[in-house]
């Protein structure tokens, strides 16, 4: 599932330089594991983003010392409170919301949403945007396989989203 999109405005609180590319791995559901093929697939990241539900501590502290910058979210199964419930972020002039519920209403003051909790892949187009799911990297659902995506943007604007098998 690959998405390419783009969107006018500028704004970016980036803090590449517009010549550079900007790579997030973006994931969610470990509960408890993180596999050394995740590790291996994620570590040239420039970013990670996991939308909720890594369980344990040793698992959120093995996420973090990978290197690049690490922004979680709360998942209903955290049974810690060491990230927030959602997050906004902009990168490169796209503003996204990370969350691990799946939305229940439409968000205008976003572009894209982001969430987990559902253990398989999603790619909604909405009035006001996306909402997308990169899957479970542990215990996928309906027929889908352990995931992650990349978010991938090259120029202010114009990004892409492409999911990746563990």
């Amino acid at each position: 599932m690959e998405l390419r999109s783009s969107a006018t405005g500028s704004n970016s609180n980036s803090r590449l330089r517009m010549d550079s590319t900007l790579n997030i791995a973006v994931i969610s559901d470990t509960h408890d594991k993180v596999p050394e093929k995740l590790i291996s697939a994620i570590e040239s990241a420039d970013e990670i983003w996991h939308l909720g539900d890594i369980c344990d501590l040793e698992s959120l502290q093995r996420l973090r010392s990978l290197g690049p910058e690490f922004l979680s979210v709360q998942g209903n199964c955290d049974p810690y409170e060491q990230s927030p419930h959602s997050l906004v972020l902009e990168r490169f002039g796209i503003r996204f919301r990370l969350q691990h519920q799946p939305p229940q209403t439409s968000d205008s003051s976003v572009d894209v949403v982001l969430f987990g909790h559902l253990h398989y892949p999603v790619k909604r187009k909405t009035d006001f945007g996306y909402e997308l799911n990169p899957g479970a990297v542990n215990g996928p659902r309906d027929g889908s396989q352990s995931s992650f995506a990349w978010l991938s943007f090259a120029i202010e604007g114009v990004w892409s989203w492409r999911l990746a098998a563990i």
